[in-house]
C-alpha cells in the first residue's frame, strides 16, 4: 500500500518484486515426527570395513606392502666422506700449521715472573727503600699542673682572677620598690579624680530584669488515653486483575478519539517538492553461518 512521500512498501524494503513462496500446497510435516537425516534410510549407503589399530603387521597401514624409502641406493660410508672434506679443506692453508716457538712454562711460586712475557716490576720489588734519617722532635711544652676542683666553693682555681666581694642588703629590692612609691606621691597633686558612674558589669545588677508583666501560664492539655486499640474492620485485600485491592474503583473507559491528520498545503500550484531519486537497491542475503546450520 503507498505510504506518505510517494512510496511503495516494495520500494521502501529495496525489492524489485515479492518474494516467492516456495512451500505453497506442500504437506504439513510435524518437527516432532520429522527424520533428523531423512537422505541416510534411503538407497545404499557407505559400508566402511571398520577401524584398524597401529601394529606391525601390514593389515594397519593402507599401502598392500611397505615401501622403503631409500630402496636401491648404494652405501655410502660418512667416515669416508668425512676424510674428503678434511683433505679439501686443508688444500685451502697456504702454509704449515703455526707452532710457537716454546711451550708454555709453568710457575715456580706465588710471586714469581718465571713464565711471564714481561720482566719483574721494580716497584713491587721486596728490598726496602733508602731512607732519611731520623731526627726526633723537640721537648714537649711543660706548665704547671691542673688545679683541683670544680669552681664552685674553691679559690684560684680559674684562669682569670678572682672576683672582689661585694656586699648586698638582703631586702634591697623592698627598700628600692618603697623609695620610688614615696617619690611618685610626692610629684601627685590633688586628689585622684573620680566618676559619678560606678563601673557595672552589666546595664543592671540583675542580667534577668524584665520590667513588663509575665504572661498568664499556659495549662497544659490532658490527653485522654484510649481504652482499646484500633483495629481495621477487615483485613487488607490482595491486588488482582478488578482492582480488589485498592480504595478507588476501576476507572470507566474513555474513549480517545484519533487527531486529525493535518493536509500540507502547497502555496502555489507550479512548485513541487523536491524528491531525490533511489539509489542502488540490494537484496537481502543470508549470513554464511545461516545456510551451514540449514544444510
Amino acid at each position: 500500500m503507498p505510504v506518505e512521500g510517494g512510496k511503495t512498501d516494495m520500494e521502501r524494503i529495496g525489492l524489485f518484486s515479492e518474494m516467492e513462496y516456495v512451500t505453497v500446497g506442500d504437506k504439513y510435516v510435524s518437527q516432532f515426527n520429522r527424520p533428523f537425516n531423512e537422505a541416510a534410510s534411503k538407497n545404499r549407503q557407505m559400508l566402511p570395513g571398520g577401524s584398524k589399530e597401529m601394529s606391525n603387521l601390514q593389515a594397519g597401514y593402507f599401502d598392500p606392502h611397505f615401501v622403503r624409502i631409500f630402496e636401491g641406493e648404494g652405501y655410502v660410508n660418512l667416515n669416508q666422506v668425512r676424510r674428503r672434506h678434511m683433505m679439501e679443506e686443508a688444500k685451502k692453508n697456504l702454509g704449515k700449521a703455526f707452532l710457537p716457538s716454546n711451550g708454555d712454562k709453568k710457575l715456580c711460586g706465588l710471586g714469581s715472573y718465571y713464565g711471564t712475557i714481561g720482566r719483574p716490576v721494580p716497584f713491587f720489588s721486596a728490598q726496602s727503600k733508602p731512607k732519611e734519617k731520623y731526627e726526633p722532635p723537640g721537648k714537649n711544652l711543660y706548665t704547671n699542673p691542673g688545679k683541683k676542683g670544680t669552681g664552685y666553693g674553691y679559690a684560684n682555681v680559674t684562669i682569670g682572677k678572682q672576683f672582689s666581694h661585694s656586699a648586698d642588703f638582703y631586702d634591697a629590692a623592698k627598700l628600692n620598690d618603697k623609695k620610688e612609691n614615696e617619690e611618685h606621691h610626692r610629684l601627685l597633686k590633688g586628689t585622684p579624680f573620680k566618676l559619678n558612674l560606678y563601673p557595672r558589669e552589666y546595664f543592671d545588677t540583675n542580667p534577668y530584669l524584665f520590667e513588663k508583666p509575665l504572661p498568664p501560664i499556659k495549662k497544659a492539655e490532658k490527653k485522654e488515653a484510649l481504652a482499646n486499640p484500633f483495629k481495621p474492620s477487615s483485613p487488607g485485600k490482595k491486588a488482582g486483575g478488578m482492582k480488589a485491592g485498592t480504595f478507588d474503583s476501576y476507572p470507566s473507559h474513555s474513549a480517545d478519539p484519533y487527531g486529525v491528520k493535518l493536509t500540507s498545503h502547497i502555496s502555489s500550484k507550479g512548485a513541487k517538492v523536491f524528491h531525490p531519486p533511489g539509489g542502488p537497491k540490494s537484496r537481502p542475503t543470508e549470513s554464511i553461518m545461516t545456510l551451514n546450520v540449514k544444510r
